[in-house]
């Protein structure tokens, strides 16, 4: 049988422990700025194309969906009607 680990407490000196609150949002808030930092945003270009894509695919979606929707709405009228 495979004995469980048990998770252990952080220690005493872990930096998360002694931090207040507001100096850890600020540690929170640096970091995702660096994280933002490392992005790759699109050009205003790759953006249009992208965009375009979406709402023609969403529109296609749409088409689909009403079609389905009229044809099972016939189809219950023929039954129940």
């Amino acid at each position: 049988m495979a004995e469980v680990e048990e998770r252990q407490q952080p220690s005493s000196g872990s930096a998360g422990s002694e931090r207040g609150f507001f100096s850890r949002l600020a540690l929170f808030i640096r970091q995702v700025i660096a994280e933002l930092r490392k992005v790759i945003w699109p050009t205003r270009k790759e953006l249009i194309a992208y965009t375009t894509v979406v709402l023609f695919f969403v529109l296609v979606m749409a088409g689909i969906i009403a079609a389905y929707d009229y044809v099972f709405t016939q189809g219950v009228l023929f039954v129940f009607g």
